[in-house]
């Protein structure tokens, strides 16, 4: 491509490129896609977006072009690789100047040096570190700062190598570099803090910026550019040098304004100073030792006193709190049980902790967490007020610790009262003692205090389980103070109901629960919504701990099942909805079939909220997982929601459907649920089945739970599904054998045998592309046993159930393996007798058993020749089922059904499903189940007497070995 011809057609595409006329635009990209390829198109997209009179736009869309490329070309092995000629052209290109006026266009540019620099840097490009270091000293602003901006991004971007030769190669780097980097730092940041004081905000966030910038560059200089780095002066001088330059940074927050530009990037420096110690705190805990002192004397001064007042703010006291958590719990300080086993590095460290962890500082910092930063705001009880429910999303926000104040505070109490439990127990007990009794509503501070101190009695529930009487605590405070109405007390009721929710699985009697029940479900319906959001979060832990007894609960159930359903009608929010939701599942799940009498309301609403929830996949998820609790709980009854159920179902489990991307995994639990207990097959129901062949191609994690609900088809309607799914199903199964792995085979497999078990005549047909399969892993031995063991189970039940069709099969494999029939037959006898160890479970071992002893009576001189080991065979299976009656002294088969026997459900044992009846009865017709195997060996081996004659058959038997004939005789006394 002729630069010079060429710039002009690739800038008229390019301006084509960035048209919002799709005819304009469309061409363009398939024109530009097309010239990726072409050698010389990068060379042209750098004089375009290096050229500053060009459009914005234009010369954006060129950079972002120039940066694919380097993902896909710039590699030497790459399809269409750029020439080595044209690379080195284009390094040179890109640091020849710097000084793009645009910021954003600046920041693509250093993006994608550092890219080339990952793969170059220093071996093809090892000019680029002494360029940019003689670029961050020019005078020039503009070309100052974009060499500095530079210089981070290249910096990071080698710094993430994690290869052992690049590591080496960044630390050569570090090494070489450090000096003049710290240098550059202190430089930008003494002309920032000059600068301060001179009021010129221009000048002020110029200095900064680069300040900041310096300072990145340092910080993965120094976290990942030393393999010991306690061990280099500089970067320890650096580190120990962050405490003094962050004191002054702070104090500079009180001459900066405090909303203007100049204070975000005045906040981010200070938090970019707390990174580097964290950081490297959490990359080298050893190195760190020396700093352990100091920076716990700085971030316990400016978070727990005085020394902070003003300057601090929320993003610093969380790094703070954060830096003091990351110290309290490194387990690099901790010693061993034994002192002796811990290394001088551990003790050292720990000796800095526990001198510096006095009861004074512990004892100060304790109260300072509780009646301080416990404290509800009163940015908190305003939006309590307004927003009720973001109120509670705010305060249950996850895995927020890190980033917000308050569940970073909580995080830090529990870590440091764990591991100083001891000191700070009786500062707590002491802190509760003093709050005996009720409290003045009038008096709101003494109402947020007892607040603050039930927070962490709560948060500190395992820790206090033998120094607080809870139960007696329960009846004679907490109790009282739930029933204090007044709207002021609402903070307290709520705090106190989360407060039994978090020691109810640490220390609560199981007599106290009904007197909790009552008090749920007065506070189930207080005027406060905050409060009866709390109340349905604790009944969710009461119900899910393992105390809980459905007895006690039962008499509340109905109650508090009205009153939750109400709560889930009342709240807005995705998020609430979602949490009672979740809450009511529980509870269904735990009743079971005792919700029954109570679930129409809920029945009748969940069709609404399905059809209100189409734009949160998250909320669909919820309702799944209550549908699933829900069709558990009604059994057989569920069917009264297929005209709701299955085109969820449909839905759900729809991978043409967007939504399928969060809904399926859920869709699937509720589609087998739903076969688990329906007592009958309908068109619907049997219609939903089109969804599973994409499923099954996609072999996703959920596959397991396909192959469950294939199942639940077969034992629900083996006949109407298999006439109507099981060619389709015969062909992903052929497909799947071919990639899937050993357990995908045997689940593939089972589904296979399941469908002989039911129906032994049309299975067999159905199935029939797969049982050359089978019978051809066999033959040649199938290596993995839980795989054969699976291929014998199901050549038993063609063998034994369908005779005519294993015929036709032999007839087929010994065209395939081009053998008589007979010597086929026998090969595959001989490997059934020599693998039946692989069979563990029982009913394949006493199906094998009969299947081979359906080939007796017989003449043929293959079978007869395989008479030994049909007999120790059977023998074996005898000692499997047979069990001797201690009465009589006669054996019986254990595993004979000859009734249906409801079997007693206790209160922890979860009724029979639909399709746990279904099994039951399918036992009563299956010949492992209905056939005495002792009286089977006996008619076979009478049938095999009388067709050879009293002499031809002890011939026979003199082929078994003596041992195995005295066991068979034993085992058929009294026939």
């Amino acid at each position: 491509m002729d630069l010079n011809s060429a710039s002009t057609v690739v800038l008229q595409v390019l301006t084509q490129a960035t048209s919002q006329d799709t005819a304009v635009l469309k061409p363009a990209e398939e024109q530009l896609k097309q010239w990726e390829t072409q050698p010389g198109f990068y060379s042209v997209l750098l004089n375009i977006f290096t050229n500053h009179t060009l459009d914005i736009n234009v010369r954006w869309l060129a950079v972002l072009y120039f940066k694919h490329g380097i993902d896909r070309y710039w590699r030497r092995v790459a399809p269409h690789a750029l020439s080595e000629e044209e690379k080195t052209t284009l390094r040179a290109g890109l640091i020849t100047n710097f000084n793009e006026p645009i910021n954003q266009i600046a920041t693509q540019i250093a993006v994608l040096i550092a890219k080339v620099a990952r793969l170059d840097c220093p071996r093809q490009w090892p000019e680029l570190i002494p360029t940019l270091i003689e670029s961050v000293k020019v005078q020039d602003d503009l070309r100052q700062h974009r060499a500095l901006l530079t210089f981070y991004h290249v910096t990071k971007t080698l710094a993430s190598k994690r290869l052992a030769a690049d590591r080496k190669l960044f630390y050569d780097l570090a090494s070489g570099i450090y000096n003049f980097a710290c240098s550059l730092w202190n430089h930008h940041t003494d002309t920032f803090l000059q600068q301060v004081s001179s009021g010129n905000e221009a000048a002020i966030l110029s200095s900064l910026e680069r300040t900041l910038l310096s300072l990145k560059v340092l910080r993965k200089l120094t976290v990942n550019g030393f393999v010991e780095p306690h061990k280099n002066m500089e970067v320890m001088g650096f580190l120990h040098g962050i405490f003094e330059r962050l004191k002054q940074f702070l104090e500079c927050s009180r001459s900066i304004g405090t909303d203007n530009v100049c204070r975000d990037r005045l906040e981010k420096t200070i938090i970019l100073f707390t990174k580097v110690l964290l950081d490297f705190l959490d990359q080298h805990p050893f190195s760190f030792t020396p700093l352990i002192q100091r920076s716990l004397e700085f971030s316990v001064s400016y978070v727990f006193t005085e020394v902070g007042e003003g300057v601090t703010f929320e993003r610093f006291i969380v790094q703070c709190m954060n830096l003091i958590k990351m110290i309290v719990k490194n387990y690099a300080y901790k010693p061993s049980k034994n002192f002796e086993d811990s290394s001088p590095e551990t003790l050292e460290a720990h000796k800095i902790k526990m001198a510096f962890f006095t009861y004074p500082t512990l004892t100060e910092i304790c109260r300072r967490l509780v009646s301080h930063y416990f404290l509800l705001t009163e940015e908190e009880l305003t939006m309590w007020e307004e927003d009720p429910e973001g109120f509670t999303v705010e305060e249950t926000g996850g895995d927020s610790w890190k980033y917000s104040l308050r569940p970073c505070t909580e995080v830090l109490f529990i870590d440091i009262f764990h591991e100083y439990n001891q000191t700070l127990t009786p500062v707590l007990l002491e802190m509760m003692q003093t709050l005996q009794g009720p409290t003045n509503v009038e008096d709101m501070n003494a109402l947020l205090i007892k607040d603050a101190v039930y927070n962490a009695v709560g948060l500190a529930a395992y820790e206090l389980f033998d120094s607080v009487d809870f139960d007696q605590w329960f009846k004679n405070q907490l109790l009282p103070e739930l029933q204090v109405i007044h709207n002021r007390y609402k903070p307290l009721r709520r705090r106190v109901i989360w407060l039994i929710g978090q020691w109810i699985s640490v220390k609560f009697k199981s007599d106290l629960r009904p007197m909790l029940y009552e008090a749920i479900c007065n506070l189930l319906q207080d005027q406060d919504l905050v409060v009866r959001i709390e109340t349905a979060t604790t009944l969710k832990l009461t119900v899910d701990d393992f105390e809980f007894r459905t007895d006690q609960f039962l008499p509340y159930l109905e109650t508090m099942f009205t009153l939750l359903f109400q709560l889930l009608q009342q709240v807005t929010e995705c998020d609430t909805k979602m949490h009672v939701l979740h809450v009511l599942s529980c509870v269904i799940e735990r009743v079971n079939m005792q919700i029954r009498p109570y679930v129409g309301c809920l029945v009748q609403y969940l069709p609404l909220l399905w059809k209100q929830s189409e734009e949160h996949n998250m909320l669909r998820c919820a309702i799944l997982t209550t549908l699933i609790h829900l069709v558990q709980g009604l059994g057989a009854d569920s069917k009264n929601l297929y005209p709701f159920l299955l085109p969820v179902i449909q839905l759900s489990t729809d991978v043409s459907q967007p939504p399928h991307v969060y809904l399926l995994e859920d869709g699937l639990e509720l589609w087998l649920v739903t076969l688990e207990n329906s007592p009958c097959i309908t068109p619907e129901l049997l219609r939903i089945f089109q969804n599973m062949s994409p499923l099954l191609e996609l072999s996703s994690e959920n596959l397991r739970t396909c192959f469950k609900i294939i199942n639940g088809y077969i034992f629900l309607s083996s006949t109407e599904f298999l006439q109507t799914y099981a060619v389709g199903l015969c062909q992903s199964f052929c497909e799947l054998l071919k990639e899937i792995t050993t357990e995908g085979q045997v689940q593939v497999l089972k589904v296979v045998e399941n469908a002989l078990k039911v129906n032994p005549i049309l299975g067999p047909q159905m199935f029939q592309p797969i049982l050359p399969y089978v019978f051809k892993g066999i033959i040649e031995g199938e290596r993995y046993p839980v795989v054969m063991s699976t291929y014998l189970g199901v050549m038993g039940r063609v063998l034994l159930q369908n005779t005519s069709f294993f015929s036709s099969l032999l007839n087929e494999m010994a065209h395939k393996f081009n053998q008589e029939m007979d010597q086929l037959l026998g090969n595959m006898i001989e490997m059934w007798v020599d693998r039946m160890d692989n069979i563990t479970q029982p009913e394949r071992r006493k199906l094998s058993a009969l299947a081979l002893l359906s080939l007796l009576p017989s003449d043929n001189s293959v079978i007869q020749d395989k008479f030994c080991g049909i007999i120790n065979i059977s023998v074996e299976g005898l000692h499997d089922v047979m069990t001797e009656d201690p009465e009589t002294g006669t054996y019986k088969d254990c595993m004979l059904m000859s009734h249906l026997e409801e079997p007693k459900v206790t209160e922890d044992e979860e009724p029979p499903t639909e399709q746990d009846k279904r099994k039951k009865m399918l036992a009563l017709k299956d010949p492992v189940h209905t056939v005495s195997l002792q009286q089977f060996i006996y008619e076979k081996l009478k049938a095999q007497q009388e067709m050879l004659g009293e002499q031809g058959f002890q011939s026979l038997m003199e082929t078994v070995d003596t041992e195995i004939v005295t066991q068979l005789q034993e085992f058929l006394q009294g026939f």
